[in-house]
């Protein structure tokens, strides 16, 4: 996922509850699915800024001392600078970006 061209808030947004409701008709299935594509943005970026920081890392004889470059620095500031995980799930919601299939209906939803 190209995280530069995402248009979520940095900042927390009020939502209007029954935009939420509307796709689903339960907001607590909203939210579920919501935290569900957080979980699964969260462990992508986890796994993108793990394997960039491994090709900077420098390791010395003894494990105590981990030294940290330019580099990382960068790279860490880029993530932290990021909307969380969960406003992007919500402005995907909101976008209707995210598909999810209700097992009890047995039809997907695409919005």
């Amino acid at each position: 996922m190209d995280y530069k061209k995402v248009k979520a808030p940095t900042n927390t947004v009020t939502r209007d509850i029954n935009e939420l409701a509307a796709p689903t008709g339960n907001i607590y299935e909203s939210v579920a699915i919501m935290a569900k594509r957080a979980n699964q943005i969260s462990v992508e970026m986890k796994k993108e800024i793990k394997s960039k920081l491994e090709e900077f890392s420098a390791y010395s004889d003894t494990l105590d001392e981990v030294y940290e470059n330019r580099e990382q620095i960068e790279i860490s500031r880029f993530y932290e600078k990021l909307p969380k995980p969960s406003l992007i799930a919500s402005q995907e919601f909101v976008d209707n970006q995210i598909y999810w299939h209700d097992q009890k209906k047995d039809n997907g939803n695409r919005f």
